[in-house]
């Protein structure tokens, strides 16, 4: 049987390292929504709608000739991305417009893909 060299060969706890690493979680409700962010983000749909709408301003119906979805389908993501604040809407005359909610989005999805495209 072939040992693992990820695992350590001796029980040690580096107290100050832990301490050190505990100060980088945050409480349950935000550890909560972190993930959720991240579970929302993690739908290729929604993910390219988000892709879409930091180039460039959008209807649901752009977005949907966009995707090649229906109206309907469209409107539903873009429901939970307004849920999670990732997306907004301005109303001109009959037409609604999205955006994201700002500049953070485009920051975590700007790093996201530096991360990814890294080899």
């Amino acid at each position: 049987m072939k040992k693992s060299t990820e695992l350590c060969e001796v029980t040690y706890v580096h107290k100050d390292r832990v301490n050190s690493a505990r100060k980088s979680l945050h409480d349950e409700e935000t550890m909560f929504e972190l993930s959720e962010l991240f579970k929302i983000l993690g739908d290729p749909t929604r993910l390219k709608i988000v892709l879409a709408l930091s180039k460039e301003e959008l209807c649901v119906c752009d977005i949907a000739a966009l995707l090649s979805m229906t109206d309907s389908a469209i409107s539903h993501q873009l429901r939970l991305l307004k849920n999670f604040r990732l997306v907004r809407f301005t109303r001109k005359g009959k037409m609604t417009y999205y955006t994201l909610d700002d500049e953070h989005i485009e920051d975590l999805l700007r790093f996201a893909i530096r991360h990814v495209s890294e080899d």
